[in-house]
């Protein structure tokens, strides 16, 4: 979704055709894992995250730190000294933080107002409400908390959408917004979605579908689509907003490194590895799992719980 309210996006150059696509549907219980992305400066980076967003650091030292709530993981940040703005090129236009409970966003956003936190949007999508804000490397950044499923479920190709939020409805969760307690963010929140700067929606949405089997949820033309697994309203978002046309960000930037699809077992993550390979998709087994890159130059690493 657009965090700062842009309504005439630049036509998308057209890619070449996906490869065929393989009938995929993957497992409704998969979420996200952390997000990597570099920084021009790690100490300011932490500091950013962990005093304006909440985040604490759960790990790591030297140019490598992660940051979580409750010891996991949601974020990792690597420094690259002298890194810019990776604005105009495909890569990420957000990662999304997901809040357990509405009064959470509400006590984070007073925390935002006492401390003067500088912010880029507030929205209503009907499936959610969200704040956006963008760090030092203009890396974006949604928080937001979720209406309830039953609200929204089986409506969100025709429901999504963005209006202003509602700030006095969202402070009536607090006893008193300029007195309420924050110590970061809830040990609950976890990585809700993450959208992407692409340079094409159609070789997108073959990917991420076809190839890797979200669920297509809403398409807004050549623009915008998001797509998700067991029905969620979207746990993946991409545009050409600012990207269309656009190649991956350059190594010098501050950019994404790649994102987390965590499948629930070994197993399930098995059978879309095979299946991607089939396909003649070109996977880096690692470690952790196995990498994939979209068609627009955004990794995605496959692991398991």
């Amino acid at each position: 979704m657009d965090d700062r309210g842009e309504t005439t996006p630049r036509d998308p150059e057209e890619l070449e055709a996906s490869p065929t696509a393989i009938a995929a549907e993957i497992p409704a219980t998969t979420r996200l894992g952390p997000v990597r992305l570099t920084v021009a400066d790690l100490e300011r980076s932490v500091a950013y995250w962990g005093t304006q967003i909440g985040l604490e650091q759960v790990n790591g030292g030297g140019d490598r730190v992660a940051l979580g709530t409750g010891g996991r993981p949601l974020l990792v940040l690597t420094e690259l000294t002298g890194a810019t703005p990776a604005d105009g090129y495909c890569g990420l236009y957000h990662v999304a933080l997901l809040l357990p409970e509405r009064h959470d966003l509400a006590a984070w956003l007073a925390h935002v107002a006492r401390d003067r936190v500088q912010l880029t949007g507030l929205s209503d999508h009907f499936v959610s409400e969200a704040i956006y804000l963008r760090d030092p490397d203009g890396h974006g950044i949604e928080i937001y908390c979720d209406r309830p499923r039953s609200v929204w479920e089986g409506q969100v190709g025709r429901r999504m959408t963005t209006l202003p939020l509602d700030v006095d409805s969202l402070f009536s969760e607090l006893a008193d917004p300029a007195k309420e307690p924050w110590d970061g963010l809830p040990e609950g929140t976890v990585m809700g979605h993450v959208h992407l700067r692409v340079a094409a929606i159609d070789p997108i949405v073959a990917f991420y579908r076809d190839r890797i089997g979200f669920g297509l949820m809403a398409q807004l033309g050549p623009q915008a689509a998001f797509l998700s697994a067991g029905g969620y309203h979207h746990h993946l978002g991409a545009n050409t907003w600012e990207s269309g046309g656009a190649p991956p960000a350059p190594e010098s930037t501050a950019t994404l490194q790649h994102f987390t699809v965590v499948l629930p077992d070994q197993a399930a993550l098995d059978e879309l590895v095979d299946r991607l390979e089939q396909g003649g998709e070109s996977v880096v087994r690692e470690a952790e799992g196995a990498i994939v890159t979209d068609p627009s130059g955004n990794r995605v690493l496959l692991t398991a719980d």
